[in-house]
């Protein structure tokens, strides 16, 4: 038997890569500080994507033309942020991942065009609300349509637990 790092630098022909799905949920903190203490821990990397949703505003061209470069310039800070964040943890840079559209279509889009994916990390919403539309569709209806494990962290574990788990 191997250890984790050997066995999934053999898995692919590279390092286990740690998909996270960005947004400006609680939950994502735990979701990256876990891809990031188990990219660390397995010879891993960690990946970053984001979905730009569709502009709406078809009639006024000009106003749609704006805030499709208002939303990509915010999702671009995002994600250089929690890049930096990702560097910051792991001394590494993460592959970025951009898409415009259904997060949902867009996340199953990209895992099945990279087949150097190795998880999805989520994370999961702890309000009544239940764990989020992501999570409730890659653990319930699309569950058989994705290729990798997908690992679902509560958005209310503690750094220290996160550790322990990772």
């Amino acid at each position: 038997m191997t250890d984790d790092a050997t066995s999934d630098t053999a898995l692919n022909g590279g390092p286990r890569k740690h998909l996270v799905v960005v947004d400006n949920s609680d939950e994502l903190k735990p979701a990256l500080l876990f891809a990031c203490r188990r990219a660390i821990h397995t010879g891993g990397v960690v990946a970053l994507f984001y979905a730009l949703p569709t502009a709406e505003y078809q009639h006024f061209a000009s106003i749609g033309g704006l805030m499709e470069r208002e939303a990509r310039n915010d999702a671009e800070q995002l994600l250089q942020d929690v890049a930096a964040d990702v560097h910051r943890q792991t001394g590494t840079f993460p592959a970025l991942y951009i898409r415009e559209g259904d997060t949902t279509e867009q996340l199953l889009n990209v895992i099945a065009e990279d087949p150097s994916f190795s998880v999805l990390v989520l994370g999961a919403g702890t309000g009544s609300e239940g764990p989020g539309p992501l999570v409730s569709a890659i653990s319930g209806r699309l569950a058989g349509k994705i290729r990798i494990p997908v690992t679902i962290v509560p958005g209310d574990l503690d750094p220290a637990r996160i550790e322990a788990l990772a």
